[in-house]
């Protein structure tokens, strides 16, 4: 018979290990949704669109750069939308990507920018830099 105790330290574990997974946070992050990307869009906003895959090293490693550099004054305003590769196909196809990775920044409603597998902080800057 298993314990109680052996069940809940298995709990705690794993929620450990899904939060560490995860990688750390982006600052605005929300997931994807065509309104939040309209309404988005109509404020004029600089938008960051991430195509994103949670099994991904390359995805894990851009989180990180964007965690550092999006708390920036100069991105305050940007919005940040998760796409996710796995489960949003249809937004997936929408903008393009074929793989995960794919970052894409818009001004407004028009895209000013992409790119995949990109891991160089200055590189990663300089493409949210278009959207401002």
């Amino acid at each position: 018979m298993i314990s109680c105790r052996f069940v809940l330290a298995f709990c705690a574990l794993s929620a450990v290990a899904a939060f560490t997974a995860m990688g750390p946070a982006i600052a605005g992050e929300m997931p994807f949704t065509t309104q939040a990307f309209q309404d988005a869009q109509k404020a004029g906003k600089p938008i960051l669109v991430e195509i994103h895959a949670s099994w991904c090293p390359t995805c894990k490693a851009q989180k990180a750069i964007l965690s550092d550099l999006l708390p920036e004054p100069k991105f305050k305003d940007m919005v940040v939308l998760r796409v996710d590769f796995d489960s949003q196909k249809d937004a997936v196809s929408e903008f393009g990507a074929r793989i995960q990775s794919t970052l894409v920044v818009y001004k407004g409603d028009k895209e000013v920018g992409r790119s995949v597998g990109d891991t160089d902080p200055p590189s990663i800057a300089a493409l949210l830099d278009k959207g401002l």
